[in-house]
């Protein structure tokens, strides 16, 4: 019988991340990283992680910290604090490991943890996505996947606005 890995015990905070990544590379594993707010989970979110865990043996899901959701979506965002939003990304059969980021962009975090697979969603050009030129740098390769259509915290956000005022 598998294990169950609670999904707070993926939360890993970056430094320490970055020791146990450098051990599963050791060891063969192919490490994916994504990124983003993820702030209200939908079914757009589901089916791009699990295509993502499928570009290797671990996948990585870096959060953005609640000041820089609020720097790139506004003040009223995030719906959800970090840790819930972490928590429950974490529960997710695909995740392996839930971090946070604070920056502006997750070049920093990128460099510090080195995947073998950088994962976006198809709606980036290849040269627009942070982490591409450290990728190609380090022989590493980058992944876009289709997003579900229509599918979006924006779009979920103006649908109750609509319903519910």
């Amino acid at each position: 019988m598998k294990k169950i890995i609670r999904a707070k015990d993926k939360i890993v905070e970056r430094k320490k991340l970055t020791k146990i990544l450098a051990k599963l590379r050791s060891k063969g594993q192919k490490i994916v990283f994504t990124n983003g707010c993820f702030d209200l989970l939908h079914v757009g979110h589901v089916r791009y992680l699990n295509k993502a865990k499928q570009c290797g043996d671990i996948l990585v899901v870096a959060l953005n910290t609640d000041a820089s959701v609020r720097r790139l979506k506004g003040k009223n965002r995030p719906l959800m604090p970090q840790r819930e939003r972490a928590e429950v990304i974490g529960g997710l059969a695909a995740v392996d490991y839930v971090t946070f980021f604070p920056e502006e962009t997750p070049e920093a975090i990128i460099s510090e943890l080195k995947p073998q697979v950088l994962v976006k969603g198809a709606d980036y050009k290849i040269k627009d996505i942070v982490g591409n030129r450290f990728m190609k740098d380090n022989n590493g390769r980058v992944v876009r996947i289709p997003l579900a259509k229509g599918q979006s915290t924006s779009n979920i956000i103006k649908s109750i606005v609509q319903k519910y005022g």
